[in-house]
């Protein structure tokens, strides 16, 4: 029998598994991800193969799948002459693809709902910059509409997701505080600091008396940034930590390809998860065959 779909209950009781990076799998399975939507395109393009590459995760072992949504936006679909209804609805179909892979399998799989930042609309790297120029309040009208209609089509949580500065991360929280769903912030950092270089430990606070917040921590960053960022966060917060670095490899622009070695060390979960990690999973190029080894590590649930 699956057990009960309440995320935050099963993050008392242990560690879960995320998904890793859908773009990776999403590639491999030959897509073309060039458009400004990045994995969203296939939400009108290809819904089949957004639901193949969550089943992918489905069979490494993923207990939590998180969305292709993280680039879709209202603004984003205007661009390609969506309108703000049909745009909904691809929102909306972004979730129940996840949910429609979460089900096909005998154990429990939690779908989270992709809620990245304000750069990620931009499709010009300013997710890793941050201060965009805009006041919270101008973020908080930007987040609020699609946050409320992807927690209309019933997430298990919102991963409100690789984020940048506290500006941002404040203003995400105030437009999902009456969406019903509980939500994780996670954000991309370098070092001890966010990518807009403010105080981590001080970003991670912010969060600390936040209700509705189930989890806390770090994604798309180096794997060796995200030891000390699991202590940070557990430490200032007291709540489960969410880790997903990327595999350590890095984007080189001109050659237009990934350079490095993959740092990306299943084996590093268990520090994680001793220092308060509950959500554990991968970002960027890390794929099933890692995802795979990082739950045979977790072991059942």
């Amino acid at each position: 029998m699956k057990p009960s779909g309440n995320i935050a209950a099963a993050l008392a009781r242990g560690p879960l598994v995320l998904d890793g990076g859908l773009s990776n799998q999403l590639a491999a399975q030959g897509c073309d991800l060039s458009d400004e939507l990045w994995t969203a395109t296939l939400l009108t393009d290809g819904p089949e193969q957004i639901r193949a590459a969550h089943e992918a995760y489905v069979r490494a072992g993923a207990q939590v799948l998180t969305t292709s949504s993280y680039q879709a936006t209202f603004e984003g679909f205007a661009r390609r002459g969506v309108g703000p209804v049909r745009a909904a609805g691809y929102l909306a179909r972004s979730v129940e693809l996840a949910r429609e892979a979460a089900e096909d399998t005998d154990r429990y799989v939690w779908v989270a709902a992709s809620v990245g930042p304000y750069g990620a609309m931009l499709a010009d790297g300013s997710e890793y910059r941050g201060r965009y120029g805009l006041t919270v309040r101008e973020l908080v009208d930007f987040h609020r509409p699609r946050i409320r209609a992807l927690a209309a089509a019933g997430p298990d949580v919102l991963a409100l997701e690789t984020v940048p500065d506290v500006d941002e991360a404040r203003a995400l929280l105030r437009a999902a505080d009456d969406c019903g769903v509980p939500v994780w912030l996670s954000y991309t950092v370098a070092g001890e600091r966010t990518r807009a270089g403010q105080d981590l430990a001080a970003a991670f606070a912010l969060a600390a008396d936040n209700d509705q917040v189930i989890a806390v921590g770090v994604n798309c960053c180096e794997p060796v940034d995200a030891d000390r960022a699991v202590e940070l966060a557990a430490g200032e917060t007291g709540k489960p930590v969410v880790v997903y670095p990327n595999s350590g490899e890095h984007w080189d622009s001109g050659a237009r390809d990934w350079r490095g070695e993959v740092t990306f060390d299943p084996a590093r979960a268990a520090a994680w998860c001793a220092a308060g990690a509950r959500l554990v999973g991968g970002c960027c190029r890390v794929g099933p065959d890692l995802i795979s080894r990082l739950s045979e590590l977790a072991g059942p649930r």
